[in-house]
């Protein structure tokens, strides 16, 4: 397995529409092994594959390593490798959600440093395929949920920024500035260690 450089703000790969997985190869089975040691390395909790410079609809994610508000002081999110489940989602698409919204701090690999109030549904529902090509449906909800859209959205060229409120954006300009000449600087994206979480 291999940690995979991250491609950050700035990269055209991250405004592409990924394209659809036809068939599950060793090859997208090796992927999401490097992408799970990625989005580790990273301190992540989710990572789409155009993240890592492949735009293709593949997207990982592994919500039960984040210890619950009862295991952990107030403060920012903390994770268990004890805990880890990866749940790699091929070719996923929201199919339905439920009506109630909530605000939380969202952040990403590819905007690294940065955090911005994004509303999601809570719930929603997904259809996604797994590593054998059986197609499944998950009802999701919490944090759960709100990773599964943020990763999809990514698939769609869609960044949590994207989603904010344009004058809580504008207050991110310059930051963004910065990360968009870094990514120039770097177009084979940056290391995994450089923006861990």
């Amino acid at each position: 397995m291999t940690v995979l450089n991250i491609h950050i703000y700035g990269d055209s790969v991250l405004r592409a529409k990924a394209e659809p997985i036809e068939q599950v190869t060793e090859e997208i089975r090796r992927l999401v092994a490097d992408m799970a040691e990625t989005m580790y390395a990273a301190g992540g909790i989710g990572l789409a594959a155009n993240q890592v410079g492949v735009p293709q609809r593949l997207v990982i994610i592994d919500v039960n390593q984040v210890e619950s508000e009862s295991e952990r002081p107030q403060g920012r999110r903390k994770v268990n490798p004890a805990k880890r489940q990866l749940l790699p989602f091929l070719n996923p698409e929201v199919i339905g959600n439920g009506a109630e919204d909530r605000s939380l701090k969202e952040g990403c690999l590819s905007i690294p440093g940065l955090e911005g109030e994004v509303y999601r549904p809570l719930r929603v529902k997904v259809r996604y395929q797994d590593l054998e090509g059986a197609t499944h449906e998950l009802e999701a909800e919490g944090l759960l949920a709100r990773v599964v859209q943020h990763e999809i959205d990514h698939l769609n060229g869609v960044l949590f920024i994207d989603r904010m409120a344009q004058e809580n954006r504008r207050t991110l300009a310059g930051e963004l500035s910065k990360l968009r000449k870094l990514a120039e600087e770097n177009p084979q994206g940056i290391p995994a260690a450089k923006v861990r979480k």
